[in-house]
């Protein structure tokens, strides 16, 4: 099933979003109020919209609802954008993702209870395009040769199974080199979740559902075993 992916938004950054979930096979609806940017993109995605996102019923009439995220990129506008991802939250989109030019931008959607907000200057279109389309995966570092290292979180088919059961350099072509994995501590008096690096992974390393796993390998080896385990 193809993931529907809104776009709001078409700036340089929004617009390379766009395009590269679109290549990647994604239905997106991309939408401006600038239809100079809506022509340059309408050949090249499923929908292109010229409307105000800040009108929830234009947002509505497009079944914008009905997507599996929504990628708030507007750029210069902090108040359009505010409203637009307010609008968003008012129809229950699964998953709302937003741009911030700054920490204080960021800290007034945190108050919105966005969790998911994007820095443009530290973020790359197509990285964040890589990210929505396998959720599985966390961060993501590329490298020559398509080889990428990944921090995913744990597939439910290797939950609780050694890494010799596992054997992932034998089956998926793929290395782990490391695992994040948290533990209890007490902090100020209260029992707390901290993160903590295991070090080198063993053989008879068991890995938890919890666990954040850092592996490197090529793009579509990492896909496979996520695809595979899910």
């Amino acid at each position: 099933m193809r993931h529907k992916f809104a776009v709001i938004g078409l700036g340089r950054f929004g617009n390379s979003i766009a395009r590269t979930l679109a290549e990647r096979g994604a239905e997106v609806l991309a939408v401006d109020n600038n239809e100079d940017h809506v022509e340059d993109i309408k050949e090249d995605v499923a929908y292109a919209v010229a409307l105000d996102a800040t009108d929830i019923r234009a947002l509505e009439a497009q079944n914008v609802q009905d997507m599996d995220a929504a990628i708030v990129a507007i750029g210069e506008d902090f108040e359009a954008l505010l409203i637009t991802t307010a609008n968003l939250q008012e129809l229950n989109i699964k998953r709302i993702i937003t741009r911030a030019a700054n920490k204080q931008q960021r800290r007034i959607l945190e108050k919105m209870g966005i969790q998911e907000i994007l820095s443009p200057e530290g973020e790359v279109g197509k990285t964040v395009a890589e990210r929505l389309l396998q959720p599985n995966i966390r961060t993501f570092l590329p490298l020559p040769d398509n080889y990428e290292i990944v921090e995913i979180n744990t597939p439910r088919g290797i939950a609780n199974k050694s890494l010799a059961k596992i054997s992932l350099r034998e089956k998926y072509n793929l290395n782990m080199i490391t695992i994040k994995r948290f533990f209890e501590e007490i902090q100020d008096g209260k029992p707390t979740q901290v993160e903590h690096i295991i070090g080198v992974p063993k053989a008879d390393t068991i890995i938890y559902p919890s666990d954040i796993l850092i592996l490197i390998g090529k793009k579509h080896d990492i896909k496979r075993f996520i695809d595979i385990n899910r």
